[in-house]
Order: C-alpha cells, then sequence, then structure tokens
C-alpha cells in the first residue's frame, strides 16, 4: 500500500551569494553550514560531490569570486506515500484535475521529487508541462486543477485575484461540533515555514474560513468547510481554535498543544517549546516523515537558530523549492575513511551528473538515512480527514466523490 523511491543521487545547485565574494569555501562552510564538521566537507570535495563552475573542487581554500556556480551531490532519501492511484477527474485542451490522495506532495519540495503528483502525472500519464494553478497541502486530498497552456494559467490566475473561485472542503472533526453555521476569522500566524506550522494570533493575516455541520455519529461530526481566504493551515488552525480539530491532524491534533489541544488559542508555550514538543512527539512515534522533516532538518535547526529564517544557511546548494539542509550527516571518522577508498562511489557520482539522476542500492558512507532503520508508515497515517470536495469559477465546476470516512453512518 505504498510507493516508495529507491535512493538516489542527486543534485543541488546555486550561485555565489554576494556575502560569500572574497572568503573561501572553508570559511562559508564554517560559518553558514554548521551542521555539518568540515571534514564532511572536506570528504565531500575528495569524492567529486562539490563542484565549482563544473570543476571538481580539490582545496576548500579556494575563494570564491561573484557569480561563482556551485553544485552539491547528495545521496537523497524519498519518504514513501500512499500509493493510492491518482484519480484523473478532467481532462480538456486546456486543464487537468485530479483526485489528490493524501500525502503527496503537489510539486517537488523538500524531501520529494518522484513522489509528487506532477513527477507522477510525468511519467505515468505523460503529462508534461502542466501549470499549477492552485495547491493543496501534502496530507489534504481533493480536487486538484492544473493548466495545460500559460494562457489558461493566466485567465484562472485572474479569478484568483477577484475572488472569483469557491472552494468547498469537508472533513472530520472531533467532537460534536455546533449544528448553526459557524463562521471564524481569527488572523492566522507562520510560527515555522520549515516545520509547517500555524497558530491564531493578533499579529497574523486576517483570515475567514465558514463551517457548516453535515453529520455526527456520536463522536465525530463531518463537517463543510468554505474558505474565504487562503491562508497556509487555514481550515485546519481555526477548527483547532475553535475546539475541534481534525480528527487525525498530525500537526494541530496533538498533544504538545496542551491539555486543550489550542482550543481558544490557549497554548501556554513559546513557539520554540511549540515546535520543539511537536517534533518529540513525532519522534517518539517514528513519525517524523509524517511531519515532512528529517534528523538532518534538525540537526541543522540545532546548530543554525535562525535557520527558519534564512533563505539559504541551511545547504551547500540551495533548493529553489524549500529552506532546509540537504547534505547527508556525517555519522563517525571511519565514514571518511571508507569514502576516501571507495572509489567506486565516486565514478557511480560521475555517471549519476551526466545522466542527471540515477538509483543506487549501495549504502551511502556519508548518509545518515543509510545508516538508519525505519518503520513504513501504516496506511491510517498517510490519511488526513481532509478533502478538497468542490472547485468552482465563473466557468467551470469540478467535484470528487466524498470520502468514505465523510459517511454519515462511517465509524474508526
Amino acid at each position: 500500500g505504498l510507493r516508495k523511491v529507491r535512493p538516489y543521487y542527486f543534485d543541488y545547485r546555486t550561485y555565489c551569494k554576494g556575502r560569500w565574494v572574497g572568503h573561501s569555501l572553508l570559511h562559508v562552510f564554517s560559518t553558514e553550514f554548521r551542521a555539518q564538521p568540515l571534514a564532511y566537507y572536506r570528504a565531500a570535495a575528495r569524492a567529486g560531490r562539490l563542484r565549482l563552475n563544473e570543476e571538481p573542487v580539490k582545496d576548500l581554500d579556494i575563494v570564491l569570486k561573484n557569480n561563482d556556480f556551485l553544485r552539491n551531490t547528495v545521496h537523497r532519501h524519498e519518504p514513501p506515500v500512499t500509493a493510492q492511484p491518482i484519480e484523473i477527474l478532467v481532462e480538456n485542451d486546456e486543464v487537468v484535475v485530479v483526485d489528490k490522495p493524501s500525502s503527496l506532495p503537489v510539486h517537488p519540495c523538500g524531501r520529494f521529487r518522484h513522489n509528487t503528483v506532477i513527477f507522477i502525472l510525468g511519467k505515468e500519464h505523460a503529462l508534461k508541462e502542466l501549470h499549477t494553478i492552485h495547491r493543496l497541502d501534502r496530507m489534504t486530498s481533493g480536487v486538484l486543477m492544473f493548466a495545460k497552456t500559460v494562457e489558461v494559467s493566466k485567465r484562472i490566475d485572474e479569478q484568483v485575484r477577484e475572488r472569483q473561485l469557491e472552494k468547498e472542503y469537508v472533513c472530520r472533526v472531533v467532537g460534536e461540533f455546533p449544528a448553526q453555521e459557524v463562521v471564524c476569522e481569527e488572523p492566522i500566524l507562520v510560527v515555522s515555514y520549515k516545520v509547517g506550522v500555524c497558530r491564531v494570533d493578533p499579529k497574523g493575516k486576517f483570515s475567514k474560513t465558514i463551517f457548516q455541520r453535515l453529520s455526527y455519529n456520536g463522536k465525530t461530526s463531518v463537517v463543510k468547510c468554505l474558505p474565504r481566504t487562503g491562508r497556509t493551515h487555514q481550515i485546519r488552525v481555526h477548527l483547532q481554535y475553535l475546539g475541534h480539530p481534525i480528527v487525525n491532524d498530525p500537526i494541530y491534533n496533538m498533544e504538545a498543544w496542551g491539555p486543550d489541544r489550542g482550543k481558544g488559542g490557549k497554548i501556554d508555550k513559546t513557539d520554540e517549546e511549540l515546535l520543539k514538543a511537536l517534533v518529540e512527539e513525532h519522534r517518539s512515534k517514528q513519525s517524523l516523515d509524517i511531519l515532512g522533516v528529517s534528523e538532518e532538518d534538525l540537526n541543522c535547526n540545532a546548530e543554525n537558530k535562525d535557520c527558519s529564517n534564512s533563505s539559504d544557511c541551511t545547504r551547500v546548494a540551495k533548493d529553489p523549492e524549500r529552506n532546509d539542509v540537504t547534505a547527508c550527516p556525517l555519522n563517525s571518522d571511519s565514514s571518511l575513511e571508507m569514502l576516501e577508498k571507495n572509489k567506486e562511489l565516486s565514478s557511480c557520482e560521475n555517471q549519476d551528473r551526466q545522466m542527471g539522476e540515477k538509483s543506487s542500492d549501495e549504502k551511502d558512507p556519508l548518509c545518515l538515512e543509510c545508516k538508519m532503520t525505519r518503520r513504513d508508515p501504516s496506511p491510517q497515517e498517510l490519511v488526513m480527514y481532509l478533502h478538497a470536495l468542490r472547485y468552482k469559477g465563473a466557468e467551470f465546476e469540478y467535484c470528487s466523490k466524498m470520502p468514505e470516512w465523510a459517511m454519515e453512518d462511517w465509524e474508526e
């Protein structure tokens, strides 16, 4: 029931930042990339993993110049996602509309590349060069729309700007939701872009969601949600504030928020304490992948206090989609010795660069993930009870089926 990707080598790339000009690579690594010891970067250079202007870096004392191009090859492990197929609801000359399963990100980001809607549609349905019109959270399922041309994308973007689009979601929440319509207009503030956590806060952005209960089975309620603004995690945050978080929300229905689980905005923790508690709760359940973070990300946070506010301090080469660490952490000095002796690895990586990307069944001596054994997530962990049911514009309306968990007589 899982879609898995074999570990593979992948290149991250960046141009030299202005503040790096005139400094050595050694200086940049020691001041801005402290999640790894310098021994790691020296070993990576010896293995041909670091390239400057497409030439192997042989000496970390080399001084960087303006417009220098840096490439960093890493061993990448993607978390598994559900094997539930992506159902194509509509395809014509202008758009592709799909029913996205939960746990799949829309586009390459963070640790995900192959296990994304865009990648799978291209590989399995030959649907290339699609333009993203709107996005769904990785754990949210439902109607997702792509434009086939720039013109169609611009036309629908205009409707988005003029607020002509209407979105309808359905979810299953804890407890008996009020029978009457509920309107929540609490402002929402982003706590962490890296982990993806928000909360209600007066300093946040104006947000509005309309809720209407559809059914109640004695324990949980099915609720229709009409977001009038498009803030990150808006529905989930507003439901938590109202005291009815989504039943299996891996962020907003956790003990880390306190005994009331964030109801009424009562948290009694600083943002740092909240994030630490959330991470520890998932770490204890071996479910960090559900949060979309890895141990490498957390190592970076421990070393760089301002990582979540920096666009490039956490990586040798920047991933345009997300600010998280990418280099594989060093596990022991013996790993460095192994790397020096492993000529086949260097050869393999040279081939990878020529081919762009290549799967590797061999363990990488510098990769922490290769040394770890992770349990597979259960199908239940890869589903969150929030579904985009309908997407309506001036000239179109697309709907998906009601999910099983939203049926009136459904039980856990």
